[in-house]
């Protein structure tokens, strides 16, 4: 039996609707059109290109268990405090991820290279953080915000996939998580799953054009995504996207 349709939502999504949207079902497909449209400046497309090509630099993650060099990452942690706009980003630290929620590289601190000054302070990425923050307070009004960005990079080649959740369906252990595809270049795979805690699929899809974006109450729902293959195999072949999540509280103690 096919998995419930995802819950998209027209381009001329609003803030509120998206809010909405992800209280009904504790998930939310979001094409990339109604995303930009609500990033001001942050969605303009020189900001975007400028923000897009950042991906170029990532380094490779060192600490995959399964011994793959497959992915490129960059990491940075802000902080959002009850009745204080924006976000103030704090000293760089490593991601921590308990094995309940990451059976594959879980229980160890990961110290991944930062996220560059420029992207950390510029007008996309702030804005994103500004749009997910408003769907935070907005399931769970009244509290601060432990955040941290991740930029991923998963390469493919022929004969050796990447895979882009290799601890499988799973919780990210916060409150919400902002996925938001970046670019896909010369790719086979990659769909998005999203099921519900006790493991049943609610819907499947792809992330194909900029800024197209899964939201996800991580208390409700699990997500992964299948492996990426190269679809020219002369080609090189990558996924890149950006994930933000919200934790309810400050930063733990360093």
């Amino acid at each position: 039996m096919s998995a419930a349709a995802p819950l998209a939502v027209a381009p001329e999504l609003s803030a509120g609707a998206l809010r909405a949207a992800v209280a009904e079902r504790g998930f939310a497909r979001v094409p990339g059109a109604a995303v930009a449209a609500l990033l001001g400046p942050g969605g303009a497309e020189a900001a975007l290109d400028a923000f897009a090509a950042s991906w170029d630099r990532l380094e490779v993650d060192g600490f995959m268990a399964d011994g793959g060099r497959y992915r490129r990452r960059r990491h940075a942690n802000f902080s959002a405090r009850r009745g204080v706009p924006g976000h103030e980003r704090g000293p760089h630290r490593p991601h921590f991820q308990a094995v309940v929620h990451n059976s594959l590289n879980g229980g160890v601190e990961r110290w991944f290279a930062p996220v560059e000054d420029t992207v950390g302070e510029g007008a996309t990425l702030r804005a994103l953080l500004d749009l997910g923050r408003g769907l935070a307070d907005g399931l769970a009004p009244g509290g601060d915000w432990f955040v941290e960005a991740h930029q991923f990079r998963i390469e493919a080649a022929v004969g050796a996939p990447g895979l882009p959740t290799p601890e499988g369906v799973h919780h990210d252990g916060v409150d919400l998580v902002l996925i938001a595809m970046v670019s896909r270049r010369n790719l086979d795979g990659g769909e998005t799953v999203v099921a519900d805690a006790a493991g049943a699929e609610l819907a499947r899809f792809t992330l194909r054009d900029r800024l197209d974006a899964a939201l996800l109450d991580d208390r409700r729902v699990r997500h992964g995504v299948s492996p990426v293959r190269p679809a020219d195999t002369a080609l090189p072949s990558c996924r890149d996207v950006l994930v933000l999540t919200w934790k309810r509280g400050l930063p733990p103690p360093a």
